[in-house]
């Protein structure tokens, strides 16, 4: 089989003129492009980056940690706020669970247009492979108007499973 790595360098510059307090910049290498997956809905991308934790598994019992990565970019022309989540997540054992909520990571980021809002969480199977996907509920604060953004399906994958 012949495999292709891509590499991708990053440079992203959040800007929030309200409060420059929050103003970032972020690089990062990316060595798998493959990895991350996109999805945009109503001018609110939605990227996804994932990694196994070996060292804090144990696959012995059962105990598969993955942390996950998302970038919520608005690329739209007007201001937004994250107000829920609404997760699926799948287990390759069968499992299947929902987790829904206010916010992410105890926060509901509002975003000015050009704005990126960046988080990292976690999620813990029972195998070595399963997949999340989801939405965002969003608000315009313009108007008010509450939309669901897409989060795009990701793969939850031991690199173990991949070879």
């Amino acid at each position: 089989m012949n495999e292709r790595i891509f590499s991708l360098f990053i440079n992203i510059f959040a800007f929030f003129p309200n409060n420059p307090a929050r103003n970032l910049y972020y690089s990062k290498t990316i060595t798998n492009i493959a990895d991350m997956v996109t999805q945009v809905t109503q001018g609110i991308q939605i990227s996804v980056e994932t990694q196994f934790m070996e060292d804090q598994s144990n696959p012995e019992s059962g105990d598969f940690l993955f942390t996950y990565r998302i970038y919520i970019e608005n690329r739209s022309d007007t201001t937004v706020q994250l107000m829920r989540r609404h997760w699926y997540i799948f287990d390759s054992n069968g499992g299947k669970s929902e987790v829904e909520g206010e916010g992410v990571v105890g926060q509901q980021p509002i975003l000015l247009p050009g704005d990126i809002y960046e988080y990292q969480s976690a999620c813990n199977l029972q195998s070595d492979m399963g997949s999340m996907l989801g939405t965002y509920t969003m608000q315009r604060q313009s108007d008010g108007l509450q939309f669901k953004v897409q989060i795009p399906r990701f793969e939850l994958i031991t690199p173990q499973r991949l070879n």
